[in-house]
């Protein structure tokens, strides 16, 4: 026990603690430059301060969040729920259930992963950075806790602000256009999905007789007015009679765009790549580890169970444009110069799996697209890291650039290899649990897209083991690669911390797929009990079926 407060705050305690560490930050470098007249604390206090208190938070979420969640009940746990505004049903209310909590976990254990593997990389306004990172995964766990949709969107939009600074700050010669396109992408879909919100919420008062943000009721000793978001009958018609699709579909379509574009979905990818290759590495990793499943989990929260007669019809279209996602994704990687760029294409593919495997409506699908949200964040995040190690030292990021690492560099190269095939998905590594719950998913709701999706799978194997190849083996011909110094103890230790669960997963799934399970289940009937059912009768039906 932590003592009573701590127990009945936890998700706080872990949300606002790297927040709070960073506040506590700027005010003793003011403090200190104001006695000490000098710039205040030294940078390596910053680094040891937020190390920690990021550690700290991953320490909790794992003991505490992870330690006390009981995979056998169902709904959310650890909520909290204090008044905000309620005359205007806003209230801070969080909680975790399977989904949530994966996602809490992966981005508290990529932060320190991240500080400590770009110490050396930030000379210019160190602290600087380092208050927006710890700001952004405040905002980051906060976005993935919500349970009332008004806190949701300001966090939602609040997230954006640190990245925007860190790209456009500390990035590379192009940094103010990535910086500017990343923001005025995912602001442009936000916006669109506010209107929808403000729909959805005047339908809820219309029906409840009272002003709710709730997404769902909350179980108190109080009674709550009004009736929670997700109980919001939303009209399979209009009132005229008009088609359906006329509510539903367009309200869905709006937060479609919002959590499309943060995803990113083909057509609305083009600013990952140049935010990826513009990114200092920190941001790169935490953009592809975390940023990006804000998107799939936007979908698996609000989107389906909100809107599921929408989403049923819009199923054949988003799982259309995950399969271009992975084929197109695939196809440009294999054309990169950019070792960087190579691996932002990547995640454009990988993601585009998740999306698969969250529109096959099944619970093989969704679960698979979950895991395998966990699984990108891990991998992908390690083949930045190791990209920002042989940038560090060489200062490019053309393949040609290399060749005959293995050499000079071995530890480098072995665990390069061994990330590249966890990217690619082989037996024995998390990615591969991932990819097959989703190609099983997505086999029993439409067995072409399974088969699509599988080229997917060779193409990737093509052009990491390609770039691979080319930048480890082969002839060392390049006079400044010969000089080269293998990674150090701290870089050895930053990425094989990401290897540690990369393993354990592959091995051992079960402990994470026992959470995640429940919590897709439950979400699926919901949808099923929620949705209209005068419209495609059987569809939803054969999308259901559940792991024998």
């Amino acid at each position: 026990m932590l003592g009573p407060y701590v127990d009945a705050y936890l998700i706080s305690w872990v949300v606002f603690l790297p927040l709070a560490s960073g506040l506590l930050l700027l005010v003793a470098n003011s403090v200190a430059g104001f006695l000490l007249r000098s710039n205040g604390l030294p940078k390596v206090v910053w680094q040891v301060i937020a190390m920690s208190s990021t550690s700290l938070t991953f320490v909790a979420s794992l003991f505490g969040l992870w330690g006390r969640f009981d995979p056998e009940e169902t709904g959310y746990q650890l909520v909290e729920r204090v008044a905000w505004l309620p005359d205007y049903g806003i209230h801070y209310f969080v909680g975790v259930d399977g989904i949530s909590l994966v996602l809490v976990l992966l981005t508290s254990f990529l932060m320190p992963v991240v500080l400590l593997a770009s110490w050396n990389e930030i000379d210019r306004w160190s602290r600087s950075y380092l208050f927006f990172m710890l700001a952004l995964e405040t905002a980051m766990l906060g976005t993935f806790v919500s349970l009332n949709l008004f806190q949701f969107y300001v966090l939602w939009e609040v997230m954006m602000i640190p990245m925007l600074f860190i790209i456009g700050i500390w990035g590379g010669p192009r940094r103010i256009y990535a910086a500017t396109k990343f923001f005025l992408f995912t602001v442009s879909g936000s916006l669109l999905m506010l209107v929808a919100l403000v729909i959805v919420y005047r339908m809820n008062f219309e029906q409840g007789g009272a002003l709710n943000f709730d997404l769902v009721r909350f179980v108190g000793h109080a009674p709550v007015p009004g009736v929670p978001l997700l109980d919001t009958v939303i009209p399979a018609t209009t009132e005229s009679g008009a088609p359906w699709w006329q509510t539903q579909l367009w309200l869905f379509g709006a937060f479609a765009l919002a959590f499309g574009i943060k995803v990113p979905m083909v057509p609305f990818h083009t600013w990952l790549p140049d935010a990826h290759v513009e990114a200092p590495t920190g941001g790169s990793v935490i953009l592809a580890g975390v940023l990006l499943k804000m998107g799939a989990y936007g979908f698996l929260r609000f989107a389906l169970p909100l809107f599921p007669d929408a989403a049923l019809a819009w199923a054949p279209w988003m799982t259309g444009l995950a399969l271009v996602g992975i084929v197109y994704g695939s196809l440009v990687a294999m054309v990169q110069r950019d070792v960087k760029k190579l691996v932002a294409y990547s995640s454009i593919a990988h993601l585009g799996f998740v999306m698969l495997g969250v529109f096959a409506l099944n619970l093989q699908g969704v679960t698979g697209a979950v895991l395998q949200m966990v699984n990108h964040g891990l991998a992908t995040g390690a083949l930045f890291v190791l990209v920002g190690f042989i940038y560090a030292r060489r200062r490019t990021r053309e393949i040609a650039d290399f060749g005959g690492l293995a050499r000079p560099m071995p530890v480098f190269a072995a665990l390069l290899g061994f990330v590249v095939m966890a990217s690619i998905g082989l037996p024995g590594l998390g990615g591969f649990v991932g990819e097959f719950l989703i190609l099983l998913g997505s086999f029993g709701a439409d067995p072409w897209a399974a088969v699509i999706a599988t080229t997917g799978v060779v193409l990737a194997a093509a052009y990491m083991l390609w770039m691979y190849r080319r930048v480890v083996f082969g002839p060392l011909d390049k006079p400044e690669n010969r000089g080269l110094i293998d990674l150090d103890l701290r870089e050895r230790v930053a990425v094989g911390l990401l290897a540690l669960p990369i393993v354990w997963i592959g091995v051992n799934p079960s402990p994470l797929l026992r959470r995640i399970e429940p919590s897709v289940s439950i979400l699926l009937q919901e949808m099923e009990l929620r949705r209209s059912h005068d419209e495609i009768p059987s569809a939803f039906e054969a999308r259901s079926q559940e792991l024998p």
